[in-house]
């Protein structure tokens, strides 16, 4: 997971150098297109091929159009603000899981699992500093927008695990998101720079493996072990800020980090608790 992690920054990265030269539109098409010539390479090395057009479309449709959504806010995002106060935004996206996982897939979640959620949500209030200009920021509200996207997506891979093989929905996912943003990003596409064809291969090479180590590390160990890591992300963000930006996080990004970060821990471990007692 934390090798997962550590390839998913670098893929962040060559997103926000890319966004500064490009529409967020045309960076989720870069996205998704950069990756496919290896997911499908992966795809044929290990024969999933077969039955790919068998699949519960409508679940991948909706996350074909919500991966639209989170690749270009996220990139839009991206292109002002630092990776370190991007990652303390979205890692609402736990509790965001948890809240719906209520409504779509009629879990149960009692007072204090909400109690946390609303304390993620006080954790992002924060990062936003409601005190200030930032509150009403529109990158900052394009991350929380990005996030919301990605837990809707979560909870419909959750379904899809349960009929589709994981190669057919990490195909499809990407496929679809292209697909859908490319007639939106064609219009306003502006033609790649040779200098940045390196920049373009880190983005699949990170992409990919990323998702791949995130696999593993799922399948390997229970969720309620693997997923805290996820938010080493906030390390790399603030190394990469100072390494390639000169810039660090303040107090209220760090503060609200480590407020949703809390939150998340939190309701990763009861959902553990509640696994075990439903199913000892």
């Amino acid at each position: 997971m934390v090798a997962a992690v550590a390839m998913f920054a670098v893929m962040d990265t060559t997103m926000k150098m890319l966004a500064e030269h490009y529409p967020a539109m045309q960076v989720t098409v870069l996205r998704c297109l950069s990756s496919m010539p290896l997911v499908c390479a992966f795809m044929a090395w290990r024969g999933k091929f077969g039955g790919i057009f068998r699949v519960h479309w409508p679940l991948h449709l909706l996350r074909g159009v919500l991966g639209v959504g989170m690749l270009t806010m996220f990139a839009y995002a991206l292109k002002s603000l630092p990776l370190a106060e991007t990652y303390s935004i979205f890692f609402i996206a736990p509790a965001l899981i948890t809240a719906l996982s209520v409504f779509i897939l009629k879990e149960k979640v009692d007072a204090t699992q909400w109690g946390a959620i609303v304390v993620g949500l006080i954790g992002v209030l924060v990062v936003l500093r409601p005190e200030g200009t930032s509150f009403i920021s529109v990158a900052g509200l394009a991350v929380l927008a990005s996030a919301a996207c990605y837990a809707v997506s979560a909870i419909a891979s959750r379904i899809l695990a349960k009929k589709d093989s994981g190669e057919h929905i990490m195909f499809w996912v990407l496929a679809l998101t292209a697909g859908g943003a490319l007639p939106l990003a064609w219009p306003n596409w502006v033609p790649i720079q040779m200098d940045h064809w390196p920049v373009l291969l880190a983005l699949a090479v990170s992409g990919f493996f990323g998702q791949l180590a995130l696999t593993k590390a799922f399948s390997m160990g229970k969720a309620s072990i693997v997923a805290p890591f996820e938010y080493t992300a906030l390390a790399w963000g603030v190394a990469i800020d100072w390494a390639l930006w000169n810039t660090l996080p303040d107090f209220y990004t760090l503060l609200g980090a480590g407020i949703i970060i809390g939150s998340g821990i939190y309701l990763v471990r009861r959902e553990a608790v509640h696994a075990e007692a439903e199913h000892p």
